[in-house]
Parts: C-alpha cells; structure tokens; sequence
C-alpha cells in the first residue's frame, strides 16, 4: 500500500492506454466519422451500460447535447439509464434484460447510432438491446474490454480495451468518450468543407 501502490495504478494505467492507443486508434476515429455522419443526418445516439458502463453513458450524452470543448448547437444524444420509472417499469414487467432493449424498440429508428457499454462484453441488457438496434436499420457500437465478449462479434464498430480488469477498462473508456466528443465537435463545426 502508500506511495507504491498509487505509483502502481499509474503505471498500470500509463500501459493501457498505450495498448488502447496501438490497438484501436483507426476504430476510434471510424466511430467518431459514424457518429457525425449520423449527427449531420439528423439522426440520434442512443448510449446504454450498467453500473460505471452507465455512468459512462450518461458522460457522453451529456457531453454532446451540452458542450464538450466549443460552444456550438446541442447535439441528439440520449443515455438510456437515465429513466427510473422506464427501468424499473420494465424491469419489474418484463425482466431486467429487457431494460434498453424495450427503449430501443421505442426511440431508434433507421440510421441511428446505438452504442453498448459493457466492461465484460457480455451484458445480456445491451446485447438484447444492440441485437433489437440492428434489426431496427441502426448501426452499432460496442465500447467493450476483455476480450468484447459476444457483443463484439455484433457491433458495427468494435472498441475493446484490451485490458482485464475492470477499473483500468472504465478509465480508458472515459478517455474513448472524450475523444469522440472532441472528434465529432471538431467534424461537425470547425472542420473547413473540402
């Protein structure tokens, strides 16, 4: 414990950022050409997780209907944790696995972004809910770790931290959310028109 041990974390996280970066910086940046081509569509987020993963959800969309670096119009995100009479109506009625995916059957249409947050990959909620996004006409992102478990082999675009413990994944997929955010921004208002 002491000193070592927040040195430790450190440099454990210092190494999974650096595998990230190798590993998923042409995903991160196909992401974020999705998520603005779908943006100057007119077309919306939709952003689901559980536990940090909904924290995580809630940061993204508050980011992009708010502001992330530049003052600018606020953009259609919606983080579907936020509801609890939706949740625990659902829940409660149909099972928790069902929690997004009734949402996603209400709100997305053809040509939204549906983007599952799930540490371990498996989240049955967001599974069912990316599964139901995909056959609604959506696309699909999976902000993952581990090894992206079985919603990696779904999603249209696959970001897995390649990482095994939790703390370390949900700290790089803050970092993913912020660079999205800045991504999209920087597209959709500064970029000069080619």
């Amino acid at each position: 414990m002491g000193i070592a041990s927040v040195r430790e974390h450190f440099a454990d996280h210092l190494q999974v950022v650096e595998r990230t970066e190798e590993a998923l910086a042409e995903n991160i940046e196909e992401c974020s050409r999705l998520l603005g081509a779908a943006l100057r569509d007119g077309k919306k987020l939709l952003v689901m997780g559980n536990g940090g993963s909904a924290a995580d959800a809630q940061h993204l969309a508050a980011e992009l209907v708010g502001r992330f670096l530049q003052e600018r119009r606020a953009l259609p995100a919606i983080a579907l944790t936020t509801d609890s009479s939706i949740l625990t109506a659902v829940g409660n009625d149909y099972g928790f696995d069902q929690v997004f995916k009734r949402q996603v059957e209400a709100l997305a249409v053809p040509g939204d972004v549906v983007i599952g947050i799930s540490t371990s990959g498996n989240s049955p909620n967001v599974l069912a809910a990316l599964q139901a996004a995909k056959s609604i006409g959506c696309k699909t992102v999976g902000l993952l770790g581990r090894d992206g478990g079985d919603i990696a082999g779904l999603v249209d675009i696959n970001l897995t931290v390649p990482a095994m413990q939790t703390p370390y994944i949900q700290e790089v997929h803050a970092i993913i959310v912020h660079i999205l955010c800045r991504q999209v921004e920087q597209q959709l208002f500064f970029d000069t028109p080619k």
